[in-house]
């Protein structure tokens, strides 16, 4: 690219988040890493000149407002909004609603007022690509999952809403809904820790990574801006669907 372009990762301090700020900074964009622990941040940046760690809290205001205003006048091209996660394993019946709130503020306004803040500055600079990173937990619900999957329907709802709205804009609009992935963290923060659960999710499986999914969006925003690839399903080759999942049993 001619100009350094800026792309703005959320969510970027662990998992797919650091992976994507990683892979479109050693494709040539600058890269603002937001998230809010700064320590992992600076490492991450420690990694790629490109990098440029930012600490921000999705849900709130202020902290977007600040963004915002240090990234005025930049040609910012890219949105990966990818904060999120899950906060309980619990069926409807047992929900904390508590949960339920911070599940819904941190996936789904969280990605709203990313949207809203960085759209104005795409149209500036001319032109943008939004991506929503959602979940197959979004398309096909499951047991004991529905705070998350209910949130991760509100963004393939915001995302397919988007698209409607902007038509006309030069702003792309992507909704990356990743299967089984295996990260660090969204295990250990959906159960609390528990090695054991967190464990047999995997078990057996060659899951997909990090990395994985930010090859699927690296690749979606660096095609040609005519071309929007508007929802993408990635799963592993051992899911091919929520609730079919081919385990090999371990040999030890």
């Amino acid at each position: 690219m001619s100009t350094k372009e800026y792309a703005i990762v959320t969510g970027a301090s662990s998992g797919i988040g650091a992976a994507t700020a990683r892979l479109l900074a050693k494709n040539g964009y600058h890269v603002i890493a937001a998230a809010r622990r700064e320590d992992r941040l600076i490492e991450l940046a420690k990694e790629d000149a490109n990098i440029e760690p930012f600490i921000l809290d999705v849900t709130d205001q202020k902290s977007i407002e600040g963004l915002t205003a240090h990234l005025k006048g930049k040609p910012v091209s890219i949105l990966v909004s990818n904060a999120g996660g899950a906060f309980d394993g619990l069926a409807v019946t047992d929900a904390d609603p508590e949960l339920w709130m911070k599940t819904y503020e941190v996936n789904v306004v969280g990605s709203v007022r990313m949207v809203a803040a960085i759209t104005p500055i795409m149209k500036s600079f001319g032109r943008g690509h939004i991506v929503i990173i959602s979940s197959t937990a979004g398309h096909i619900v499951y047991e004991n999952g529905g705070s998350y999957t209910s949130a991760k329907a509100g963004e393939t709802a915001l995302a397919r809403t988007l698209r409607l709205e902007l038509c006309g804009e030069p702003i792309r609009i992507t909704e990356i809904a990743p299967g089984m992935v295996k990260t660090d963290e969204f295990g250990m923060v959906r159960y609390g820790g528990d090695v054991e659960r967190v464990a047999k999710t995997y078990e057996g499986v060659d899951a997909l990574t990090a990395e994985d999914i930010a090859e699927a969006i690296r690749w979606s925003v660096m095609l040609p801006h005519h071309f929007n690839i508007d929802s993408m399903v990635v799963r592993p080759l051992a899911q091919a669907a929520q609730h079919k999942v081919h385990r090999v049993p371990s040999t030890k």
